[in-house]
């Protein structure tokens, strides 16, 4: 979720501009647990397609709609001009309507609403939709509300446990109908690059955050401090689920995730030096290409462990 910051400006028009609302590199932290937490389900029941994407677009309009609102408020509040690097500003840089944007955040919760609404009927079970229902409340609180998490030391905690492991639990339960401390292991390693693709954010707007009063994570433990939380959250990604290897014998196709390492390292390498917003661009990029391949090929472990073990048994 991008916050104001200064540089050349940049315009956008017709589809494009759309597109760059939407803010296409965070949609990773709605696919990535959604993916995981169905794959994961498949070694415990048979797979439910339905389910799967209702719940997957469910969680792109959530994510969508929370980019949304991030964008609506951070006008209202004065936090984005046309300046602005990334993608937000487009309601001062594009000419977008800002009650427009509002009303299509709500609309897209309400689509969002009906998603939940069809999964506790088909799983039967309205706990999901209330877990659903506080994940909606938080993404609008991220930077609505009088106390906008946004501009809190805790917005990072906050996107990691709902979207890396809520969703992630909610995907796993609507398709083995019940919650194993194995997901909750596995999880915890994308709850933790959830939150480090908003401590890129962070780190990227450390300077412009400042100067509007806010007190991310990243202003309180300082540039060198910032990067050095980011660089340890890669680190323990990797070694927490490798370590899961032999601790509670999950399938050594885990490995495969270090085929995801080069591009966590571009991240971090493509941060160190650079103070200026526009000049860390290429360092989120590579965050959320990082998740994104990390996520895909832990899932993709669990695939391959599947298919040997259903190979076998034939």
């Amino acid at each position: 979720m991008a916050h104001g910051t200064k540089s050349a400006i940049v315009r956008h028009s017709g589809f494009h501009k759309w597109w760059m609302l939407l803010r296409p590199h965070t949609l990773v932290a709605s696919f990535v647990p959604v993916f995981l937490g169905t794959t994961v389900a498949m070694s415990y029941e048979s797979f439910h397609f339905t389910r799967f994407l209702v719940m997957l677009i469910s969680c792109f309009l959530i994510q969508t709609s929370a980019n949304l609102f991030n964008e609506y408020y951070d006008f209202k509040k004065g936090q984005d001009d046309e300046h602005t690097v990334g993608n937000g500003g487009a309601i001062v840089r594009n000419g977008m309507k800002p009650g427009f944007i509002l009303f299509l955040a709500i609309f897209l919760y309400v689509l969002a609403i009906l998603g939940g609404i069809y999964l506790c009927m088909d799983v039967n079970n309205w706990w999901i939709g209330l877990l659903g229902i506080i994940s909606m409340v938080v993404g609008y609180l991220y930077t609505g509300g009088p106390y906008p998490i946004a501009y809190t030391p805790f917005g990072e905690i906050m996107a990691g446990f709902f979207m890396g492991g809520i969703i992630t639990f909610i995907s796993f339960y609507i398709q083995a109908g019940f919650i194993s401390s194995f997901i909750v292991y596995v999880s915890i390693p994308v709850m933790v690059l959830v939150g480090n693709l908003l401590l890129a954010n962070s780190i990227r707007d450390l300077e412009p955050d400042k100067a509007n009063g806010r007190l991310t994570l990243a202003i309180l433990l300082g540039r060198k401090g910032a990067l050095i939380l980011f660089t340890l959250a890669f680190i323990f990604a990797y070694v927490w689920e490798i370590a899961l290897i032999f601790t509670i014998q999950a399938t050594p196709w885990i490995l495969i995730i270090l085929l995801s390492v080069p591009e966590a390292i571009k991240a971090v390498r493509r941060f160190i030096g650079k103070s200026v917003p526009i000049t860390m661009v290429p360092a989120m990029k590579a965050t959320s290409k990082a998740l994104t391949l990390f996520g895909i090929l832990l899932a993709v472990a669990f695939l391959i462990s599947l298919l040997s073990a259903n190979m076998v048994d034939f």
